[in-house]
Formats: structure tokens, sequence, C-alpha cells
């Protein structure tokens, strides 16, 4: 095996395999957007069912993109973006923290160890502390996205992994964590958000809203009725993180939806509505959970969305 490529595919190129040795993967990669500076953070691997990933998709189709392994389970990133601007230092998700148990860890194949976690040691690969973040942006509050949220210490008390940030999320997207849903409850997680609202950090929004100055929430909902993808723009240049819109670059076909979505039909509609825009403005589209590919751009010749290589 080698280390995950920093480049996207090129159109028809059959991905790799992806790395499944989290020591060969980086912390972080880093690039310009416009007078930005984003940061890609890799916070540890998980490892889920492949077919639940990919839905409807068969798997002779599936497993060609991200290979399981001997119970069906496939490696994905959980991907955090951190976005140095000249008026905050913005993180968007966070991984899912050192809180659950060895159980819960092994089911889920999970690898963050660090200090606390492996998001902390990115963003400090990145040059920052923990502590400088001054806001949260939380994508949606599935344990995986929003688990590092808090985190517990050598007492054993939970605390803010954030504790200067204000947490931007949906005020829906809070309320349907809270619901208690026999669909939906095992994904959240109430330790990982009560704690924030508690301490009065969260601040609740109602549709598309800028947080700061070049960096805006947009309601993508599907996965979750409250979902939000982050769009960052600078002098001309945009990024669009896509949380669980598009989970990895193999999920760019319009069809190719989580069995995960709640909303699946709406998920599809607002993957029609957005990505057509994302290719044709030029957005760099940042993968959450591809285990190989971080960011791409598409193709702007091709009807459907494609990837294009990514010029470092």
């Amino acid at each position: 095996m080698s280390p995950a490529p920093d480049r996207a595919l090129t159109p028809g190129q059959e991905p790799p395999k992806p790395s499944v040795e989290l020591s060969w993967w980086p912390l972080r990669r880093s690039r310009r957007l416009g007078a930005f500076t984003i940061h890609t953070l890799e916070a540890g691997i998980q490892r889920l069912d492949g077919g639940a990933m990919f839905g409807v998709v068969p798997k002779p189709l599936w497993e060609q993109r991200i290979p399981a392994d001997e119970r069906n389970r496939i490696p994905l990133a959980m991907r955090c973006l951190l976005v140095e601007t000249s008026d905050a230092l913005v993180l968007i998700d966070t991984g899912i923290g050192n809180k659950e148990d060895a159980k819960f860890r092994e089911i889920y194949g999970l690898e963050n160890a660090g200090t606390p976690t492996r998001l902390e040691d990115a963003i400090r690969d990145a040059g920052f502390e923990p502590d400088r973040i001054d806001i949260v942006v939380d994508s949606h509050l599935h344990f995986d996205h929003a688990g590092g949220n808090c985190f517990v210490d050598d007492e054993r008390q939970i605390r803010l992994s954030f504790p200067r940030a204000r947490y931007f999320v949906q005020q829906r997207e809070f309320e349907l964590a809270h619901s208690r849903n026999e669909r939906i409850r095992a994904s959240y997680l109430t330790h990982n958000f009560d704690p924030v609202h508690d301490a009065g950090r969260f601040t609740f929004l109602d549709g598309a809203s800028e947080v700061v100055p070049g960096i805006r929430v947009l309601p993508t909902p599907g996965h979750t009725p409250g979902h939000q993808s982050v769009l960052v723009s600078s002098e001309g240049e945009t990024a669009l993180f896509l949380a669980d819109l598009v989970p990895t670059s193999a999920h760019l076909p319009y069809p190719w939806i989580m069995g995960y979505d709640l909303e699946p039909l709406v998920t599809l509609e607002t993957r029609k509505a957005l990505l057509p825009r994302a290719r044709d403005e030029g957005w760099l589209l940042v993968f959450v959970h591809d285990p190989v590919v971080p960011w791409g751009v598409l193709d702007p010749r091709e009807p459907r969305p494609t990837l294009t290589p990514e010029a470092e």
C-alpha cells in the first residue's frame, strides 16, 4: 500500500484502493483559497457497512470504488475543514471524539487516537492550539460529525473541545436529534451536543446564514432534514464542504445515495440543484468521508458530475 494521494481522479481513471494504515495518512492538507487558507484535517478512520453506505447500488458496482473487508465494512475518512479568515478561525465538523467505549469502537472500526484525538493533533499541525478556534460549524449532529464537539478528560468528565468557540447548527437538526425516533436515535448521542447547549455555546440557525464574512451555510436536506453544507468564498474562489450530501467522490452519480439518508429523494433533488452550480462556477468540493480523495473540482465539459485533477 502507499499513502493516499493528494490529487483527485481524472475522468475514467480507476480509483486507487484506499489505504487503511492511518499512520500513512497526512494529518492535514493545506492550500490557499483567495485570501483564506484552508486545511483538510484527517480526524481518523471509521468503518461502516458498504451496503448501507451505497443504498440501492449493487455491491459489484460500489466495491470497485471502495473495497469492503470480511465484515462488509468499508474504510471512511472523518475529514474536517479548518478555515483561516481575517475575522475568525473556523472549524467545520469535529469527527467522532473520544467518549465511546471499546465495544462501540470495535463495531465501527474506529482509529482516531491522539491528544485527546487525532483532530486536535491535526489542528496543532496546522499551527494552532484547539482553544484558538473561534467558531465550530456542525453540518449535522450524527456521532461521526459532531462527536468531537466535546471530549472526556482523564477524570471522565465531559468538557467542550473548543471552549471559546460558538457552535453553529440548524435549529431543525437540534430538534430532530432530541426526537428519540427509533429510526435515528442510534446516530444521535446527546453527550456530543447537549453539553454545548448547557454551556450556552450553540447558535441555532434557520436556513441559509452567513457565519462570518466569506463563510455561509446552505441547507442541503436529505441525509437529515436539518443537514447543512458550508460554502467558503474569498476573492472569487469558492469551496464547498459537502458533508453527507456527497460523502465520497464515489457518491457523485446522482442516484448513488446512502441507505442512511432519511429522505433519499430529497437528497437527489438537493444534489441536482447544487452540483451543476458547483460545476459551472468551478467550486472546490471537499469530501468528508472519501478514504483517498480529499477534494476536487467537477469537469465543466461533463453533464454528469465528474471529477478532474485538482492542482495543489
